[in-house]
Order: structure tokens, then C-alpha cells, then sequence
């Protein structure tokens, strides 16, 4: 039902097995190659996804600044969810934003690890519980595996990582790690807990630091709201103890994907966001620049081109006082701003004579 899931997960990790099976000192059968083709399975189906992980932190951040704007739409639209949905769609689609995209490589590693899950078990369907095919250890070693052919399933089940294989879990049944037994020696719980246990531990703490790293980036108003402090709560202390719990359950080869999966995000989330700080850095100070070039320099003086342009336009406005009357009928002007010299006569009554009047 999900071949489209399996057959590529399978193909990416056949792939891999030859790889690193070409080298001398590995070999196709060793525990180690199968190991190292799991981790870079992850790696590659990781690379895969580098751009939507880019545009899922994108999102997150604007989703951080427009915080504000939710909290005021359903402050204010609070008694009207359907007026409230149209308002913050009509907000996501003036700043092109996407919230599935914040969720999107969520998603896309789901599948990839039920894939991993289900070809990793199907190299030994020897089982009878739940899922299991009931096959006897010949009818199972001579079945392909999708892209693994009946050789390749025989160098899986051959393969022993520190004794233990990479396919069984602390808690499988002792009936079907006796199936190794035909093509090795059989693993005992505490070869297995001696593999599993370290990689629980490792995968444990690097969940835990992973989400200390992406809370730490989180805004102060983020970070206040309540759901968020509830899920912050849960990435940095019950996701990572579940990994502790269910560890036992969970086959070598899933700790694996989930180490590897934790060191991949690891170095990912630095680099990503040293990146987008440093276009943030860049913004920011092209923006200083721009305001910088249009403010005066400390010590010029002003411009005495833009200052009588400025001072002309004044005058020619409307709302400009007329002049005096009687400098109108001197037919002379004054320079703007220049008062008259002490002593000066008045420029309005020049050429203009008074008779005295007589005494009578």
C-alpha cells in the first residue's frame, strides 16, 4: 500500500550499503557499513529537505512578528470567528505568508521514517506478532527486500554491530533473535542494551539540545504566550525523556536515524540561522547607510542653493504677508530679512516734499 514510500527509502539506502561496502576494510557484510548506510540515509533525505527547513524558519520568524497583528484580529473579532478567519487570511496573504510551510519537513519526515521503520523490520519476517509475515529463516533469507535482493537481506541479517544486530530492539522476542543464529551467533539482551542504551542516551540529550536551541531564538512575546511555554516545556524535558522510554522498544536502526537525524539538525540550525542573521545584519545596516547619506555631515554647512530656493518659494506663496505700503510706492526693495540702518529715513516719503503751514 505505501511501495511508494518503501521502494525509494530502500533504494537511497541499497545505494549507501554498496558504497560503503566497497571499502577494504568494511566490506559489505560489517555492522558498520550497514550503520554508516542508515546515518546517510538521513543525511541525504535531510538535504533533500534543506530548503523547505530554510522556509519552515522563515515562517516562523514572521509569524513572530506578526504576533501583535493575531493578537489584535482576535482581540477585536473575538465574538465572530468568521469574520476573524477572513481577517487573517487577508493578513497571511499581505505579508505571503504560509503557516503550512512552517510545518512542511514535519510532515515529509514521516513517512521517511515509517519507510526506514518498515524496511529495516522486513529483513527478518520471521516474526508472528503484529505486522509480521510468519516466514520460516530459508523462505526469509532467499526473499528480496524491494530493492535488496536475497543476498543483500542475507549480509543484513550476517551483520553485527558490537554484536548485536541492527534490525532487533532490547525488547524483541528471544524466538526470533534465535533466526541470527543461522547466519551468526545469536545476540543476547545485553549485546543488544550494550548498543542500544549509549545511542538512547546520545539521541536523548540531542533532542534536548536541538529544542533548547530553537527556544532560545524564540521572541519574549513568544515565549510569554502560554501555549507556547507548554510546548516549549515539552521539547526540552518530555520529548526527550520519551526517547529514554521508548528506547527499548525501538529497533538499533531507528536510534540510529534519530542520532543522526539529531546531528543533522544540530549543524543545520546553526548554519541556517547564522545565515538569516546575517542578511538581517545586512538589512539593517543598508538601512543606516541610506539614512546616513541623507542627513547633513557633522560640520558642513547648509546648503545656501536649497536655503534662497526655500526662501523664494516662501515669498511667492499665498500665505505670504504683502509687503508695506510704503515700500510698495518706493519702488525699491529691501533684501529679505535686512533691517533698515540706524538713522535712516523712511523709504516710503524720499522725493516727496511738505509745505509748512502759515501761521495765520
Amino acid at each position: 500500500m505505501l511501495d511508494f514510500i518503501y521502494y525509494p527509502v530502500s533504494g537511497i539506502l541499497w545505494v549507501w550499503h554498496k558504497v560503503f561496502g566497497a571499502i577494504p576494510f568494511l566490506g559489505p557484510n560489517s555492522g558498520i557499513t550497514w550503520a554508516l548506510s542508515v546515518m546517510f540515509l538521513v543525511f541525504t533525505l535531510r538535504a533533500i529537505l534543506y530548503k523547505p527547513f530554510v522556509k519552515q524558519v522563515r515562517t516562523t520568524r514572521q509569524m513572530q512578528e506578526l504576533q501583535p497583528q493575531i493578537k489584535a484580529l482576535q482581540k477585536k473579532y473575538s465574538k465572530d470567528r468568521q469574520r476573524m478567519a477572513l481577517e487573517m487570511q487577508k493578513l497571511q496573504k499581505e505579508h505571503g505568508f504560509n503557516p503550512i510551510m512552517g510545518c512542511l519537513p514535519v510532515l515529509l519526515q514521516a513517512p521517511v521514517f515509517i519507510g526506514l521503520f518498515h524496511v529495516l523490520r522486513s529483513f527478518n519476517r520471521t516474526g508472528t506478532g503484529y505486522g509480521q509475515l510468519g516466514m520460516s529463516v530459508e523462505d526469509n533469507a532467499n526473499t528480496a527486500n524491494y530493492f535488496f535482493s536475497p543476498a543483500d537481506v542475507q549480509s543484513f541479517l550476517e551483520a553485527r554491530l558490537f554484536g548485536a544486530p541492527i534490525s532487533v530492539a532490547i525488547t524483541t522476542p528471544q524466538a526470533q533473535l534465535e533466526t541470527f543464529g543461522q547466519y551468526g551467533t545469536v545476540p543476547t539482551v545485553l549485546n543488544i542494551a550494550a548498543v542500544a542504551i549509549p545511542l538512547m542516551v546520545i539521541a536523548s540529550i540531542a533532542t534536548h539540545f536541538n529544542s533548547r536551541a530553537s527556544v532560545a531564538r524564540q521572541s519574549e512575546a513568544a515565549a510569554a504566550n502560554p501555549q507556547s511555554a507548554i510546548m516549549n516545556k515539552l521539547a526540552l524535558w518530555v520529548f526527550p525523556l520519551g526517547v529514554l522510554v521508548g528506547g527499548p522498544f525501538l529497533m538499533i536502526a531507528i536510534l540510529l536515524y534519530w542520532v543522526a537525524n539529531n546531528i543533522w539538525t544540530y549543524a543545520q540550525q546553526h548554519l541556517v540561522f547564522r545565515r538569516i542573521d546575517a542578511e538581517e545584519e545586512e538589512k539593517k545596516k543598508a538601512a543606516l547607510e541610506r539614512r546616513a547619506d541623507n542627513a547633513p555631515k557633522p560640520g558642513a554647512r547648509p546648503d545656501q542653493a536649497k536655503k534662497r530656493k526655500s526662501a523664494t518659494v516662501a515669498e511667492s506663496s499665498p500665505d505670504t504677508e504683502p509687503a508695506d505700503e510704503a515700500d510698495a510706492g518706493s519702488g525699491t526693495t529691501a533684501a529679505p530679512g535686512q533691517a533698515p540702518k540706524p538713522g535712516a529715513r523712511p523709504q516710503g516719503n524720499r522725493g516727496k516734499t511738505t509745505k509748512p503751514k502759515r501761521k495765520r
